[in-house]
């Protein structure tokens, strides 16, 4: 590795990193720069990252220092780091922590910088200078008591990172304790890298800890993070969470893991509105309004209790109006849980300075390569479009050529295809379009949950699912958020939302958690050729590619002819592995 031309990475300056894909040391170097950068693009031989102000702010935040992220990139590229990229990184996580939000003495919010300069450039900015009082002196400015999270949101737009200790409220007091044996008979304790999640979040207490977000992929049990977190903090504590399905199932590892009694536990929903020491709401209910334009129904509920704690799961879906609320609870503690800090509507930033900066991920490879997760396969199927079809294609405006490509009816083929061969197995075949789903799940004689199934209804098929009773459902989008299908080893993904990474994250993780025999899955993602939906498609890897996944990509008859059974799948693909890593090596 000590010649120029044998290393992986070319830094630009454009501060874009270019990682060989067949080098050696790929892995290695994607663990690294993944910390502090972006994947941007993952075509087959070239992966695109790009460092931005955000991902060093949360490298900053994890602990990374400006010469541990220098020197990587020395260590690996290919090329001389351009000058520019060395100083826009120390720049940047220079600036995490250079601006700090505090209490005085007197226990006024000030914000306090040994720069003077930035205290002078944040007196004469026009988007803070409504949230601040004066100065205090050369290196302090007092800030207006009630616009702690508004004055963080807006020093982050124009490029100040705050670091908040001005501390929390320490809310009503709820101890309970974490059970050595779960009452479903499991042995339970806390995995080193949960552990590591919540001394990462909590920090002992101190003021440096408090708020921010744990990324960990699904089925890596970020519910039992969530729930040792409310351990150490020892308070009272509201948890919001996607759907009601997922308050229930809150409720039950709550129940199952710990000494908190049913009669301690609220559900705040559309079917109920309980107020208890632990209380779990949605996120629809608290942007519940009776008329467009007017107040939001239950905002109380953030009020209605001196919580010590605030959970947000899947935060990478939190509601903009949410955000409005949250920036008026600086002075709670605040918990997100997430696989993905990506936003399809571009709003990381209020996450971090909102919510609080990424604490603590671990790179999901290194997670299954310990079996904490099941060792997973992505597998891309093309189909073809008929000539039908591909006349109403080519006429058609953008947003209809994706429905219709993602409803080709020659995605039905594949679907039996893959039930035949994979027969036996727990299997998901997920969609977006609802039509095409009742047809699947006609076709095949399947159960159907959509978001009009009802509630016990699913509660039913889900329990059947996990059961074996049932080893096929089709599912709508409501399969993309909190629903526990430990046992689902195959999922099928026939259509999507246009290119959203999130949802990517979240299907495959359907597939994820860790099975007793056999630790393996395969997501199947089945896509119309020559069709924008192929683009799409490739959006829609990064973050899996990010995460070290790679995809194997075939046409339909490819397929059929290749693999006759699933064992053979899963052997051919790692076949296919070792025989592209042999090769790599000998190249090198």
């Amino acid at each position: 590795m000590e010649d120029w031309d044998k290393k992986p990475l070319i830094v630009q300056s454009d501060k874009t990193l270019l990682l060989e894909v067949d080098h050696p040391a790929f892995e290695e170097v994607r663990n690294i720069i993944s910390r502090f950068a972006e994947l941007e693009k993952s075509p087959e031989y070239l992966h695109t990252y790009r460092v931005t102000p955000l991902s060093l702010w949360n490298a900053a935040a994890t602990k990374m220092k400006s010469e541990e992220i220098i020197n990587a990139l020395y260590k690996y590229s290919k090329y001389p780091v351009p000058q520019i990229v060395n100083s826009e990184i120390a720049m940047q996580l220079n600036r995490y922590g250079k601006i700090k939000l505090q209490r005085d003495e007197s226990g006024n919010l000030v914000l306090v910088s040994d720069d003077i300069n930035y205290i002078k450039e944040i007196i004469r900015n026009k988007r803070v200078n409504e949230f601040i009082e004066g100065p205090k002196d050369k290196n302090t400015v007092y800030v207006k008591p009630d616009f702690r999270g508004h004055i963080k949101q807006a020093l982050i737009r124009i490029g100040y990172p705050v670091e908040d200790l001005a501390g929390y409220d320490k809310g009503n007091d709820y101890k309970f304790n974490l059970l050595e044996k779960s009452k479903t008979g499991k042995e339970f304790t806390i995995r080193d890298y949960q552990r590591k999640s919540i001394d990462a979040f909590y920090a002992g207490g101190s003021l440096e800890g408090g708020s921010g977000v744990i990324v960990l992929p699904c089925g890596a049990g970020k519910t039992i993070v969530g729930i040792g977190t409310m351990s150490a903090v020892g308070s009272q504590t509201l948890i919001l969470v996607t759907n009601t399905l997922s308050i229930r199932q809150w409720k039950a590892e709550l129940l199952d893991k710990t000494t908190i009694t049913e009669e301690d536990i609220g559900e705040y929903s559309g079917d109920k509105k309980e107020i208890r020491p632990i209380t779990i709401a949605t996120y629809n209910i608290l942007t519940h309004r009776k008329r467009k334009g007017g107040e939001f129904t239950h905002f109380h509920l953030f009020s209605s209790n001196n919580w010590g704690l605030i959970i947000y799961d899947e935060v990478h879906l939190l509601p903009a109006p949410v955000f409005r609320m949250t920036s008026e609870l600086q002075a709670k503690r605040r918990l997100g849980l997430t696989a993905t800090l990506v936003r399809e509507d571009g709003l990381e930033e209020d996450v971090f300075s909102l919510i609080g900066p990424k604490k603590y991920d671990v790179p999901w490879k290194e997670l299954e390569k310990k079996s904490w997760i099941a060792e997973a396969s992505c597998v891309e199927v093309r189909v073809p479009m008929r000539s039908l079809m591909r006349g109403l294609y080519s006429v058609a405006d953008d947003r209809e050529k994706f429905r219709l490509s993602s409803e080709n009816p020659e995605k039905s083929r594949v679907v039996g295809t893959l039930l035949h061969k994979h027969h036996g197995q727990q299997i998901l075949i997920i969609g977006q379009y609802l039509e095409q789903l009742h047809k699947i799940a006609s076709r095949y004689n399947l159960p159907l949950i959509t978001g009009k199934t009802p509630l016990d209804e699913r509660d039913k098929l889900y329990r059947q699912f996990r059961k074996k009773e049932i080893t096929a459902l089709v599912v709508s989008k409501v399969a993309n958020f909190s629903i526990d299908l430990p046992d689902a080893s195959i999922a099928i993904q026939i259509s999507g939302t246009f290119g959203s990474r999130q949802e990517e994250a979240q299907r495959l993780g359907r597939v994820l958690r860790p099975k007793d025999n056999d630790n393996t899955a395969i997501f199947y993602s089945v896509i119309t050729s020559e069709s924008n939906e192929e683009r799409f498609s490739h959006n829609r890897q990064l973050f899996l590619t990010e995460q070290g996944y790679e995809y194997y990509i075939y046409s339909y008859d490819q397929f059929r002819e290749r693999f006759g059974s699933y064992i053979n799948v899963v052997k051919r693909i790692k076949l296919a592995e070792k025989e592209k890593n042999e090769l790599a090596g000998v190249e090198a």
